[in-house]
């Protein structure tokens, strides 16, 4: 047998699998309720996060079922005497990561603003212009948000962090992300998300770099805490609006 590469696990991974390792094993029996994520993090050793971000993987692959309000259930294993896993990076580390890059990135577009001219501000707030149509018409507004961030990147004139910002914002694709948007994604956070956008804005105008940085890092960091809410605070029927909205973002 030929060797094969060895690849680091996910920590979420990890937590997911010993979860169904534990449903096969018939410790949480079909219909029985799991252990709230809190507890299911002390137990583990891990943060909440983490073990949202592992329950979200084992509802993708037919584990668990989510019940707003009420909690995961096990639901009947899968079909499939081999089960693929899913594995796509973690949407809060990702975020985190944005976080880093896209503060400072910020901070050298505001650096940058009276090279740029007015063109490239009014560039960002076409942006989340179409952000906000977006959202008026019920949908999640990703097409004026990548705008938004490729922008901001590219008026720091560097080509080669503006791959990367699009390679991460374009994580959002993935399954993880998009069921972890089903449930936290509503109007309300995306009106929240468009504010944060315009202050960035603003600090870029004035040629701020400090509060434009803090404005970048703040609304990512929004966005990392509207992911872990309590999901008793996600809106009843937020997920299947914000799966048909993604679908026609997609499209």
């Amino acid at each position: 047998m030929p060797i094969q590469t060895i690849e680091p696990r996910r920590l979420y991974r990890q937590i997911a699998d010993q979860l169904r390792l534990l449903i096969e094993a018939g410790e949480f029996r079909e219909g029985a309720r799991l252990p709230p994520e809190r507890d299911l993090a002390i137990k583990l050793g891990v943060s909440r996060p983490s073990v949202r971000e592992a329950l979200i993987a084992l509802e993708v692959e037919g584990w668990v079922e989510v019940r707003m309000g009420s909690g995961i259930y096990v639901k009947r294993p899968p079909e499939r005497a081999a089960q693929t896993s899913l594995v796509a990076e973690s949407p809060l580390e990702t975020i985190r990561a944005r976080q880093v890059i896209e503060g400072e990135l910020a901070a050298q577009a505001a650096q940058a603003a009276h090279l740029a001219g007015s063109a490239a501000v009014e560039g960002l707030r076409e942006a989340v212009d179409t952000m906000e149509d977006e959202a008026a018409g019920g949908r999640v507004p990703i097409r004026g948000d990548r705008l938004f961030h490729l922008r901001v990147a590219e008026m720091a004139n560097n080509s080669v962090l503006v791959r990367v910002v699009s390679e991460l914002f374009d994580e959002r694709h993935n399954p993880l992300s998009v069921k972890l948007g089903d449930y936290f994604e509503n109007p309300a956070s995306w009106a929240s998300a468009i504010a944060e956008h315009r202050r960035v804005i603003d600090a870029i105008a004035l040629g701020d770099s400090i509060g434009a940085r803090d404005a970048m890092r703040h609304h990512l960091s929004c966005s990392h805490d509207r992911l872990t809410a309590n999901w008793a605070a996600a809106p009843e029927g937020a997920g299947a609006a914000a799966s048909r909205s993604h679908a026609e973002s997609s499209s």
